[in-house]
């Protein structure tokens, strides 16, 4: 049981790490208790630290991190200057406020800011940083090359612009990065508007180059060819699969809310059977081959169920625990941390052991000084 040294035959299922980021992200989505959301961070935090490879897109969980400090402090900001719909008794302070036109009614700058508008107004924005954070550790350990080949055949073309997509935002990081640190070596600001403008233009440049260059390595490699099906196949293949979509989302937002529970499982299963067979019946018209495909091995399973347990605990906690998991803004009082949900949080740490550790590369022997 104990984590191998990952290499070709052994790496971890990137759509592992995907069931597991979404996981999380469905376990914060169900709270606004800061600490449960705190630990959901450090969390995924301490997996991407022990697990994340030395690749270029595996630094972008930085880059989420900075995002979500981001979304508190324009909630906190907004909160302040446009005020909160929660009434609060405990002024923490009272800004000069701006009269408004009588069709501006309803909105108000400035005006007393409340210690329960603020706290409200944190722990929303927090859950939403949380979000973010989880979406990051997904992106630093999921491979997107990876990924793509392991969809299935009707995705192929969607998955192609996903990934796309999915790899411009740490590409774009580690140009920043780069281009930084080559205005540091040459005794430049890299620092501040201008030097920010300065290096945005060779990174747009960059990304404008790569765009080209895909464009033409997916035209050479035939991209976008495909099988002659029957028009009876493609109409079920359409139906069965915009059916099962539909019938996914009216079942996963049935599980999520308290009062779909009844319905939200079996649609959501049915969907996800009807969805199922449309993408086989879909996968008729790609002409592609798989070389060498990904196993879903033992780890993945562990590692993708980590994240489902985490869910499956604080959906159920939400509704045996409200206040806990929930807690009211008025009265203004501290959170608590609940045992059990936190224990269900602490489950998303299993793939810190079974997951294989990656290869670090080997430092360069310093050379003697004569």
């Amino acid at each position: 049981m104990t984590a191998p040294v990952a290499d070709r035959s052994n790496a971890l299922h990137a759509g592992a790490w995907w069931l597991w980021a979404l996981g999380l992200a469905a376990a914060a989505s169900r709270t606004t208790n800061p600490l449960l959301l705190a630990l959901l961070v450090a969390v995924s935090g301490y997996v991407v630290a022990v697990r994340r490879t030395a690749a270029p897109w595996a630094r972008s969980y930085g880059a989420f991190l900075k995002l979500g400090l981001a979304v508190l402090a324009i909630r906190l900001v907004f909160t302040v200057l446009l005020g909160s719909s929660v009434p609060g008794t405990h002024v923490l302070f009272t800004l000069p406020e701006i009269p408004l036109p009588y069709w501006a009614q309803g909105i108000r700058l400035g005006g007393p800011v409340s210690a329960e508008g603020v706290a409200f107004a944190l722990r929303q924005a927090l859950r939403l940083a949380t979000l973010l954070v989880c979406i990051g550790a997904a992106n630093a350990l999921a491979n997107p090359a990876r990924l793509l080949k392991s969809l299935p055949a009707a995705l192929y073309e969607v998955g192609v612009a996903v990934v796309v997509a999915m790899t411009s935002a740490p590409t774009l990081v580690a140009d920043m990065a780069r281009l930084r640190s080559a205005r540091r070596l040459r005794g430049r600001k890299d620092k501040g508007p201008a030097a920010l403008v300065r290096v945005a233009i060779p990174v747009l440049e960059g990304a404008l180059e790569r765009s080209v260059a895909l464009a033409a390595s997916m035209d050479a490699r035939g991209y976008g060819r495909t099988a002659a099906v029957p028009a009876a196949v493609r109409r079920t293949t359409a139906v069965l699969t915009l059916g099962g979509l539909l019938g996914v989302c009216v079942g996963s937002y049935g599980l999520l809310t308290t009062v779909g529970g009844a319905f939200g499982l079996p649609l959501l299963l049915a969907g996800l059977a009807a969805a199922l067979g449309g993408l086989y019946l879909g996968g008729r018209r790609s002409v592609r081959t798989r070389y060498r495909p990904d196993r879903w091995g033992a780890r993945a399973w562990a590692v993708s169920l980590s994240g489902v347990a985490v869910a499956a605990v604080t959906v159920w906690a939400a509704g045996a625990y409200p206040q806990a998991m929930n807690p009211p803004a008025v009265p203004l009082t501290a959170p608590e941390l609940p045992l059990l949900p936190a224990a269900g949080v602490l489950l998303g740490l299993l793939p810190a052991l079974v997951a294989p550790v990656p290869a670090r590369p080997a430092a360069h022997p310093q050379k003697e000084v004569q």
